[in-house]
Order: C-alpha cells, then sequence, then structure tokens
C-alpha cells in the first residue's frame, strides 16, 4: 500500500500540475506507520522542510532504520532533518553544498545507497532509484 502524507490532508499539484490528494497529514502518523519513505523532488521538498511534522517524520524514519528515499530537491528535507552527518549521498547539483554543509560526503553517481538512505540526483535516475528501493524494501521484509 501507498499512502501520501503532507503537510496537511490536502490535494498539491505537482511541478507539472498534475494533483496528487495526500491521504493524512505528518502530524497524524509516526515512522513505524510505514516500511519506508520517499521523499519527491521538485518544489515539494522547499515546503515540506518547513513542516515540524514532516522534518520529524523523516528524521524518525532515518534513525529507526527505515527505508528512505529522496531524490533531486528532496534532500533539502534530510538537511533540515540532520540526517547526513557522516552520511555519503547525493542531490541535484544546485543543492550540492547545502548536502556538504549538512556534514554528507557528495557523490555524484545517479543513486548512492548509504545504509538505509537511497538517493538520487534528478529524474533521468528514477530507473536506478526505484531498483534501489524496492531492493533495500524487499530486504527489509
Amino acid at each position: 500500500d501507498v499512502t501520501v502524507v503532507g503537510t496537511g490532508a490536502t490535494t498539491y499539484s505537482s511541478k507539472s500540475g498534475y494533483p496528487v490528494k495526500a491521504d493524512v497529514a505528518a502530524e497524524q502518523v509516526t515512522a513505524d506507520d510505514f516500511d519506508g519513505i520517499i521523499i519527491p523532488g521538485g518544489y515539494a521538498p522547499d515546503l515540506m522542510r518547513r513542516s515540524p511534522a514532516m522534518v520529524k517524520l523523516v528524521k524518525d524514519a532515518i534513525l529507526g532504520g527505515k527505508v528512505v528515499g529522496a531524490i533531486c530537491h528532496a534532500a533539502w528535507v534530510l538537511c533540515s532533518a540532520g540526517v547526513l552527518e557522516g552520511k555519503t549521498a547525493t542531490c541535484f547539483h544546485s543543492i550540492k553544498d547545502d548536502l556538504v554543509n549538512a556534514g554528507a560526503r557528495y557523490v555524484d553517481q545517479e543513486v548512492v545507497v548509504d545504509g538505509n538512505l537511497i538517493t538520487a540526483r534528478e529524474a533521468k535516475d528514477l530507473p536506478a532509484f526505484c531498483r534501489a528501493l524496492i531492493y533495500l524494501l524487499e530486504k527489509a521484509d
């Protein structure tokens, strides 16, 4: 099952204008409710990182050993959650300095797996990102 968690239980528009309705607000769930969390890229992470409940959810998931995937600008949420210290990660090139300043070792690869954290650079890396997510989620079962 997939649950869409938002900063509120509302409908959001993607960068391309596609609507997606959140099933639940971040305040209503805990990391233990999920096998893993995937943070989308695009414009959403800049809004997501402003929500203390969303940041806590991601932080608790990482610290609790849950699989967490972050693609493109999603790494901003990881920066705000303070979970990148000592991790190897990648992201969209324009926010590389943010990752480094948050304590991550940045590498320019399509996908990076460091423990339970999976990061990818951009949409063209989705095939490798999805393969890594599926592998770690199946391994976690």
